[in-house]
């Protein structure tokens, strides 16, 4: 079956699924494989489920007595294929977000702001790689004004394939950093897979950036772009400057002649970058400046990314959900700066960092002899054997047990650790 006529048999279902456990009434079925399923075998019971149609790539679960099950080359493919063929159709203008650190920060940022004007899809959760953007653009309606799409990537390649299945209109790389060199081989090769976004703008032709001032690693690959620079440098098309940080983000924000004062609900100086992108998009699509603080004073952050939590006994910092050396570091820095008696810094092990695991960690546990918290407590085998003389678990399981014989009370407490290691579980110990 051609992408036209399974995009004619789309257009009759009231949305797409892959998971045959959350089949809603009237939607289509798409089998995809992964390690430990097929979802070929599950076509059938979707049905039953409630899907009106099912698509497959194994002829062995398709036949001609039922019209209902839809035969494709490879349903991945064609997943893709079809958010393409969807996102053409409507038309409508597309923001693509990616970056190593403060993506998913920012991307709701965006969203906050855009939709004080507009009818605003936007990436949800994690939904960022080869199926996850798809899937976000085939949840695109008639009434969505703007959409705003997170890219991920953790090998060379994969944001070349994501701009070329949502083909944004304008787009922003927020930084680069080490992370997932074990896929990328070299902080270059990060540098080289996030630019794939400015690559395809570049040849999409007059398209526009939103690029981070003082960040030169972006600077020397957006030649030939039409770009919006944001930063903390005056005369730019948005600066900004932090106010305070005790804990959260209170920022002024200067553009066109006026200057603006935010009190945010975000934790940590290094999300200023991530606010005034927010300020330059929204700008850009023409909201309102008093909207544009609006949104961003209202904005609360979820998912363990810079979340403030008070418990009975403790303030804690909740920045669980990832970690790389330079998120890492940020975290500490701000951390170090906040006002706050006792203070514990309970960190996880960085994944994914390749044959510079080992001097990267240990770089962490350098900065943390200087810092002097009160207490430090490091989590995972990738913190064995190093120089240092902090606190050492394996797992959060031995975090938790220690916890729960000598309880941690009347602390600020910093949780930051990469989302494998589960340290999100430990506010509930704290």
């Amino acid at each position: 079956m051609d992408i036209e006529e399974l995009y004619s048999r789309f257009t009759e279902c009231n949305g797409l699924t892959t998971d045959s456990r959350h089949c809603p009434e009237g939607s289509m079925f798409l089998a995809l494989k992964g390690e430990t399923f097929n979802g070929n075998a599950f076509a059938a019971q979707s049905l039953a489920q409630g899907c009106r149609y099912a698509v497959v790539d194994e002829p062995q679960y398709a036949s001609p007595e039922n019209p209902r099950i839809l035969l494709v080359e490879n349903c991945l493919q064609t997943l893709q294929q079809l958010a393409n063929y969807h996102r053409r159709k409507l038309g409508t203008r597309m923001v693509g977000v990616t970056g190593t650190n403060g993506k998913t920060t920012t991307k709701e940022l965006i969203a906050a702001v855009l939709k004080e004007k507009f009818n605003v899809l936007y990436t949800q959760g994690n939904f960022n790689n080869h199926i996850g953007v798809p899937l976000t653009l085939l949840r695109l309606k008639p009434e969505h004004e703007v959409a705003v799409i997170e890219m991920g990537a953790n090998h060379p390649g994969e944001i070349k394939t994501l701009v070329h299945i949502a083909e944004p209109d304008c787009g922003i790389i927020t930084n680069v950093g080490k992370a997932h060199l074990e896929g990328f081989g070299s902080f270059e090769g990060v540098i080289r897979t996030k630019g794939e976004l400015y690559d395809y703008l570049r040849e999409k032709g007059n398209a526009t950036i939103f690029i981070q001032n003082e960040n030169p690693h972006l600077n020397k690959i957006a030649e030939g772009l039409n770009c919006v620079r944001y930063g903390q440098t005056s005369g730019l098309d948005v600066s900004g400057a932090v106010l305070s940080c005790s804990p959260f983000l209170h920022f002024e924000w200067a553009a066109g002649g006026a200057l603006h004062e935010v009190k945010t609900h975000l934790i940590g100086a290094y999300n200023l970058d991530n606010a005034l992108a927010a300020v330059a998009i929204g700008r850009y699509f023409g909201v309102e400046d008093t909207k544009i603080c609006h949104a961003l004073s209202s904005y609360v952050p979820q998912n363990n990314r810079s979340q403030l939590v008070q418990t009975e006994s403790n303030t804690l910092i909740v920045d669980a959900y990832n970690a790389n050396p330079t998120s890492m570091m940020a975290a500490l820095l701000n951390f170090r700066q906040m006002e706050a008696e006792h203070k514990v810094a309970i960190l996880g092990a960085m994944k994914e960092l390749g044959e510079g695991s080992r001097e990267e960690h240990q770089k962490v546990v350098d900065f943390l002899n200087e810092c002097q918290f009160e207490r430090v407590i490091l989590v995972g085998p990738e913190f064995a054997g190093l120089s240092a003389s902090f606190e050492h678990y394996e797992n959060v399981k031995e975090v938790e047990a220690m916890l729960a014989a000598h309880p941690v009370q009347h602390c600020c407490v910093l949780i930051k650790g990469s989302n494998s290691m589960k340290l999100s579980e430990l506010p509930a110990c704290l």
